[in-house]
C-alpha cells in the first residue's frame, strides 16, 4: 500500500468524541517507551506526525490520523507507566478499555512489544484480556534493529512458544524496526487486505 496522505484529525479522551465516520480504524498500543510514535511515523513516512519523546508515557489521549482519506490510524495511550499516580493510571485504563471495547470501527489493535526482552507480565496479561474479550489484535515486535538477526529471530520464537502455552492459536505477528523500516510493507499490506475485506462485506 502506498501512503499518499496522512493528516492529524483529533485528540480526545472520550471514545464518544472520536470521529463519527464509518471508516476502518487500526489502533496502536503498547507499554510506555516501546517505540510506538517512531513506528507510526515510519509507517506513514511523516517524521513528526506522532509526537516522539524520551519521556515515557507522553501519549495521554486517543489520537486519530486519517490515512489516504480511506482509513484511520489511531495512536492510543501507553499502558503500565509506573511513575503515574493511581488516579492517572485509572484514567488511562478507562480510556483504553472504552476505546478497545466500544469502538465499533476498530478493525485491528496492534499490540507493540519490545523485541529485545523476554515476555513481560503486563503485556501477556493485556493480550489475555484482549483474547477473553474477543478483540481482534496482532503483535508487533519493535526495535529489532537493536539485535543481530539470529538473536532477534530466537527472541521472537521464544516469545511465541511461551504464548502457545496458554493460546491455542497465535494472532498475526510482525517484526519491525523504525530505524531500518523493517516490517513496514508487511504491516501496510496486512492493513490493505483488511480494508478490502471490509469493503467486500
Amino acid at each position: 500500500m502506498k501512503i499518499r496522505s496522512a493528516e492529524f484529525v483529533v485528540s480526545n479522551s472520550d471514545v464518544r468524541k472520536c470521529p463519527d465516520v464509518r471508516k476502518p480504524e487500526y489502533a496502536f498500543i503498547g507499554r510506555s517507551n516501546v517505540g510506538k510514535s517512531s513506528l507510526i511515523n515510519m509507517l506513514v513516512e511523516r517524521k513528526g506526525l506522532a509526537k516522539t519523546s524520551s519521556m515515557p508515557g507522553k501519549t495521554l489521549l486517543i489520537n486519530h490520523f486519517l490515512i489516504n482519506n480511506d482509513w484511520y490510524l489511531v495512536d492510543l495511550p501507553g499502558y503500565g507507566f509506573a511513575q503515574r499516580g493511581k488516579e492517572s493510571r485509572e484514567q488511562l485504563r478507562r480510556i483504553i478499555e472504552d476505546y478497545v471495547l466500544e469502538r465499533e470501527q476498530m478493525t485491528c489493535l496492534f499490540v507493540l512489544v519490545d523485541g529485545r526482552h523476554k515476555p513481560q507480565k503486563i503485556d501477556m496479561e493485556f493480550m489475555e484480556w484482549l483474547g477473553e474479550c474477543e478483540v481482534p489484535f496482532a503483535i508487533v515486535f519493535t526495535k529489532m534493529d537493536k539485535m543481530g538477526k539470529t538473536a532477534g529471530a530466537q527472541n521472537v520464537e521464544a516469545y511465541k512458544q511461551e504464548m502457545l502455552q496458554t493460546w491455542e492459536e497465535l494472532p498475526p505477528v510482525f517484526v519491525t524496526s523504525s530505524e531500518t523500516r523493517l516490517g513496514r510493507e508487511e504491516l501496510l499490506t496486512y492493513i490493505g487486505e483488511l480494508n478490502e475485506q471490509m469493503k467486500a462485506q
